[in-house]
């Protein structure tokens, strides 16, 4: 029976270090398998990701564009589905926020007709698409928008 102390890796499995500098009969001595002269030959001999020898490098050559927009993804998406979830019929930010259905920076959110709504729920300060708001007062609620 084998046991946890006497796990071993397979024949072969693992290749041995690459001892470099211990004489020409190992392949790896003197230079140490870095070739002769030149900037890859010496410590330190490496330049930083994206250097390109002095010229104007390609991050640097093509122009900025756009903008990130400080307003994205502040507004969420809802469905009807998430709304038949919630416990309370009078629904608005904090609700929602409590619930988890909404991020915390979230400064507004819109209902979508996506799943079905068969309960009266009161929308406040919540968006919805006509045919949320259809389906949400078709159940006898209401959207109030300020």
């Amino acid at each position: 029976m084998m046991r946890l102390n006497q796990l071993q890796p397979a024949e072969r499995a693992k290749k041995d270090r690459r001892r470099v500098g211990r004489g020409i009969g190992s392949g790896l001595g003197k230079t140490c398998g870095r070739g002769h002269k030149g900037q890859k030959s010496r410590a330190g001999g490496f330049h930083k990701v994206g250097f390109e020898g002095g010229q104007m490098p390609l991050q640097r050559r093509l122009p900025k564009r756009g903008f990130t927009s400080p307003n994205k993804g502040l507004v969420h998406e809802l469905r009807l589905s998430d709304l038949e979830r919630l416990p309370v019929d009078e629904i608005d930010l904090i609700v929602l926020k409590q619930a988890g259905l909404l991020p915390n920076n979230a400064i507004g959110a819109k209902v979508i007709a996506s799943g079905s709504l068969s309960r009266r729920v009161v929308l406040r300060g919540i968006k919805a698409t006509r045919g949320a708001r259809a389906a949400i007062e078709a159940a006898g609620g209401s959207v109030e928008t300020e």
